[in-house]
């Protein structure tokens, strides 16, 4: 399949039964301001791409989620017991991303998409969710062109300060995408 625009990529996912599940899953929780997002995205855009008939296996699904008025990650970890509950074979890991800013170093984040467009990489950048009629948005707050490209790039705040930067081409290094996905082209090290 080709893939050139967000219609495209929201259409990958809405024809996907796994991916469309595990939205449903997340969206039963109710959090504020959530998306499932990263690997979950850029894998199946990449997996599509490439032409490969089984779906890459994921280290996490990234549900990320913004609640300022409740930080505690044990508020995380009851959120994840519930996913297990609900799909146990698969690798959860909520995050509120009101405070994720601390891990990173960076000042506080508006919103989950905010946050998403403080990843590391443009291409892990993406986010997806249900709405109140149970339609896929896709937040792509760096756009979608180095996903669709398979162009790996910093996003702006892991390019411009060096200890940034060592963590971007860290995080490159250990992920080797390029094993996984050949046609991906590394940038920005």
């Amino acid at each position: 399949m080709n893939i050139k625009t967000e219609e495209n990529i929201i259409q990958l996912i809405k024809n996907d039964p796994w991916m469309m599940e595990i939205l449903k899953a997340a969206k039963t929780l109710n959090l504020p301001d959530w998306w499932v997002c990263a690997g979950f995205v850029r894998s199946k855009i990449w997996d599509t791409l490439h032409g490969f008939e089984k779906r890459t296996p994921l280290a996490d699904i990234d549900v990320v989620y913004f609640d300022p008025m409740n930080t505690e990650t044990g508020v995380e970890k009851e959120y994840e017991k519930q996913l297990l509950e609900r799909n146990p074979n698969l690798p959860w890991s909520v995050k509120n991303q009101a405070r994720m800013h601390i891990v990173n170093g960076f000042e506080p984040y508006e919103s989950a998409v905010d946050a998403i467009s403080k990843f590391p990489e443009t291409v892990t950048a993406l986010g997806v969710k249900l709405d109140g009629d149970n339609e896929v948005i896709l937040a792509a707050p760096c756009g979608i062109e180095d996903a669709i490209n398979m162009e790996v790039w910093p996003t702006t705040l892991f390019s411009e300060v060096n200890i940034h930067k060592n963590k971007y081409k860290s995080r490159i290094l250990n992920k080797n995408w390029q094993q996984t996905w050949p046609k991906v082209k590394i940038n920005g090290l």
